[in-house]
């Protein structure tokens, strides 16, 4: 078995838990690899990320950035996320359960296999370019603020859902519906829910944020403007557009595959107030 650990860059916290864990590992005969940042605190040789796609196993430790920067690199390996954040929408274990909840999924690899969760990814696209897949959100928009924005057309499908000057235009999973989307006063989409959040970001004369199905296709048309507009996925990964010009943004695979225990919903919501 192959298992990568994410340590939350610049916390010694987290780097330390993620030595214990990779000592734990090595003495049950489990090849381990570290991320780059992760090795060079602990003095060792480490891992791109995006190596960790052929692992089997994914421990992210940190908060729910973290987890994000482990699952872009994960591919569709299995996450399992270590909390140490203020919420932990995507990390369920307590660092105290992190040696048995990761000896654990050892456990089950090596019987049955490691039982997932899946959560859905997004990606941007227009006829020359693809996003980095995203598990939070999309964002298509211009400079924030008094004098900024862009003139979009939201369409869902075929059909004209919103036209008008935004800031942008945030598409989001249930998953990053308690994001940046939230903060956009978007809605709480609850997990087991196959969605998306289509959010007009600060718009002029906009439409309240809608729910479509997951099997939806959202297409952002960008008109002409004084500015340059940028496509955002969770956060990074920014591409700058030429308008007029038309973005879609649809699911795409592998989803996010999460490993461990699941998260309360509900009880993580609390630490939001």
């Amino acid at each position: 078995m192959y298992v990568g650990i994410v340590a939350q860059r610049g916390n010694d916290r987290a780097a330390s838990l993620a030595s214990s864990l990779r000592e734990r590992l090595r003495a049950e005969t489990v090849r381990v690899s570290v991320d780059p940042a992760t090795a060079e605190t602990l003095g060792l040789s480490g891992e791109p990320v995006s190596a960790f796609e052929a692992a089997d196993l994914v421990v992210s430790v940190g908060g729910d950035g973290t987890f994000l920067y482990a699952a872009h690199g994960a591919g569709g390996t299995p996450v399992l996320g270590v909390n140490l954040g203020e919420v932990g929408f995507l990390n369920a274990v307590a660092p105290a359960d992190a040696e048995a909840a990761v000896l654990a999924e050892v456990s089950a690899f090596r019987d049955d296999g490691i039982t997932v969760r899946e959560a859905p990814r997004i990606v941007a696209s227009t006829d020359s370019w693809e996003s980095r897949p995203a598990v939070n959100e999309i964002v298509v928009g211009g400079r924030r603020g008094h004098g900024g924005g862009v003139d979009v057309t939201v369409r869902v499908d075929d059909s004209v859902y919103t036209a008008g000057h935004a800031d942008g235009v945030l598409v989001a999973t249930p998953t990053g519906s308690t994001a940046y989307n939230l903060s956009e006063r978007g809605p709480l989409v609850h997990p087991g829910v196959d969605a998306l959040v289509v959010n007009e970001m600060a718009p002029t004369d906009g439409m309240p944020p809608l729910a479509v199905g997951a099997d939806a296709t959202v297409t952002v048309e960008v008109s002409a403007t004084d500015e340059t507009p940028v496509v955002v996925s969770d956060g990074g990964d920014e591409h700058r557009l030429n308008p007029p010009t038309a973005v879609t943004v649809a699911v795409a695979d592998p989803p996010v595959r999460i490993a461990g225990p699941p998260t309360d919903f509900f009880r993580a919501l609390d630490k939001l107030t």
